[in-house]
């Protein structure tokens, strides 16, 4: 059978890898030989191909409070997913997670799913192990096998963007800081256990990049809240933790947004500037906006660095893109819906 009647098959496909990512589920739905031809790996290596594929930013964003500023009671903000294509313009809301959104949690791409790990109840505050997997296809959430062992908070981690979720570090409910680490493989739905980093890391940020998973500095439970200028690199082929890198950050800071580049540095804001790294040499690329001094979220893909955060606490967020080879900012319009306060977000190519 034709993909569309009266079409020769590869205009059909033509037709189908144009779709936007927001019409997958409804296109799914259409018939089975659309759907079985949407999953098919081939169908999306023919969409990047053809230069079809966009970037999107998902982030767990506070739902923006309507009287804000009115002097009105404050209440704890209330956290939701958002998903935002910065090329576009596009913004929209992701439909909740069964039981609500965990603060705090974890987000990774890992092909077309979106990972959503651990956190706390925002009720409760009770720790959570769980894992979330929304696929991006059927627009549907289902459960993953939960993070085995003690339920661990602000750990690092990171995915390989393929299948592999990676977790290091983090602190149990004793507020003991951890070195453990695990692996976990989307699509066998099954979580492996890592060699221990060689130090406890608490509130440490995981990167992929190069083919490694890298936890980057955090603490221990004896330093609570100093962070630590070392890094610590495992290699997936090796299957092992290479050496500490003592002096992997110029200054001992929270990493919380260093990202990889898309071609194998390392970007991350320090003071007042966006600075790029590869081995433990950092050097300046570009001065961040006066408007941008409470960072919410930093990601960055070949050539551009997207960044969200505001000028001061409670202030409303932007977002503004980086063009590096220019080094010019560019801003993007950003609807008030969704302007609230970014806690964690990651990027993915669909």
């Amino acid at each position: 059978m034709d993909l569309i009647p009266g079409l020769p098959d590869d205009l059909g496909l033509e037709c189908l890898v144009r779709v936007p990512h927001q019409y997958f589920s409804s296109v799914s739905s259409v018939c089975r030989s659309w759907k079985r031809r949407i999953e098919l790996p081939e169908f999306w290596r023919h969409r990047k191909a053809s230069g079809l594929t966009r970037k999107v930013i998902v982030m767990a964003q506070a739902r923006v409070d309507p009287n804000r500023g009115l002097g009105a009671k404050k209440h704890a903000p209330v956290y939701r997913l958002t998903i935002c294509e910065p090329e576009t313009g596009y913004w929209a809301e992701l439909p909740p997670i069964p039981g609500g959104l965990p603060i705090f949690c974890q987000l990774v791409g890992v092909g077309l799913n979106l990972v959503v790990l651990g956190g706390w109840n925002p009720v409760t505050w009770e720790v959570s192990n769980g894992v979330f997997i929304y696929n991006f296809i059927s627009a549907t959430w289902h459960r993953g096998a939960d993070i085995p062992g003690s339920k661990r908070s602000f750990f690092a981690c990171a995915s390989d963007s393929d299948r592999t979720v990676f977790v290091a570090g983090g602190h149990d409910e004793e507020k003991c800081a951890l070195k453990s680490a695990l692996a976990y493989d989307v699509a066998e739905d099954k979580w492996m256990t890592m060699p221990d980093m060689a130090r406890e890391r608490d509130e440490s940020k995981g990167v992929f990049n190069r083919g490694k998973f890298h936890v980057i500095s955090g603490y221990s439970t004896n330093a609570q809240g100093q962070f630590e200028t070392s890094a610590e690199s495992f290699d997936i082929a090796t299957w092992e933790w290479a050496p500490v890198q003592e002096d992997f950050l110029n200054n001992p800071m929270c990493p919380r947004n260093c990202v990889d580049d898309g071609n194998g540095k390392l970007l991350m804001c320090n003071d007042s500037h966006v600075i790029v790294g590869q081995g433990s040499t950092w050097e300046a690329v570009a001065e961040l906006p006066n408007n941008i001094r409470n960072m919410g979220l930093m990601t960055a893909w070949e050539g551009k660095v997207v960044i969200i955060g505001s000028e001061r606490f409670g202030a409303a967020h932007e977002m503004l893109v980086l063009d590096l080879k220019s080094s010019k900012w560019k801003k993007v319009e950003v609807e008030e819906d969704f302007t609230g306060h970014v806690q964690y977000g990651c990027c993915l190519e669909l």
